[in-house]
């Protein structure tokens, strides 16, 4: 029976810590760094398209000063995504505002309405949705390492008749 050679066994052993270092200093670390960086930009990328979707219910649905039907149809309809449950639950701010554009410079003022919310006579030109407040902490608590908020995001649409029909006069809530 052969034994290995002495000089074999400490390459094998040299190769097996090798990898060890390889593995725990390089490629493990890589490895959460990917997931890390996948869902950050899931959760981006989640938000901007939920922006936009809030964006296109407030320009076909009613006005309401608040935007609190706008701010409660997006809390409901939030998409699969990590930390789902921190947008329904209000930890994220949802900003709702309306706005005509001033006749005689052009530029977007606030959408004031003297007459009944929720009607045909109430419809502004342009709203503006923004989601802000979101801080991405995925495993960050757990290394004593610091979240990473992410900027605000805004969408602008023009108002499509805020689901309102003249005839019947009746509008979306």
């Amino acid at each position: 029976m052969r034994t290995a050679a002495p000089s074999r066994i400490r390459r094998r052993a040299a190769s097996t810590v090798e990898f060890a270092l390889v593995y725990g200093l390089a490629l493990l670390p890589l490895s959460f760094m990917f997931v890390f960086a996948s869902e950050l930009l899931w959760v981006w990328h989640s938000t901007a398209d939920w922006t936009r979707l809030g964006a296109k219910y407030a320009a076909t649905h009613c006005f309401q000063s608040d935007g609190g039907n706008v701010s409660q149809w997006m809390r409901e309809n939030v998409p699969l995504m990590i930390d789902q449950n921190r947008f329904r639950e209000g930890e994220v701010e949802i900003t709702v505002e309306y706005f005509n554009a001033d006749p005689t410079t052009g530029e977007l003022v606030a959408f004031e309405c003297l007459g009944a919310e929720c009607s045909p006579e109430c419809v502004p030109e342009t709203v503006r949705i923004t989601v802000s407040g979101y801080e991405f902490r995925r495993f960050l608590d757990v290394l004593g390492l610091p979240s990473v908020p992410l900027p605000d995001f805004r969408t602008t649409a023009s108002m499509e008749g805020a689901g309102c029909n003249p005839e019947e006069q009746t509008c979306l809530p």
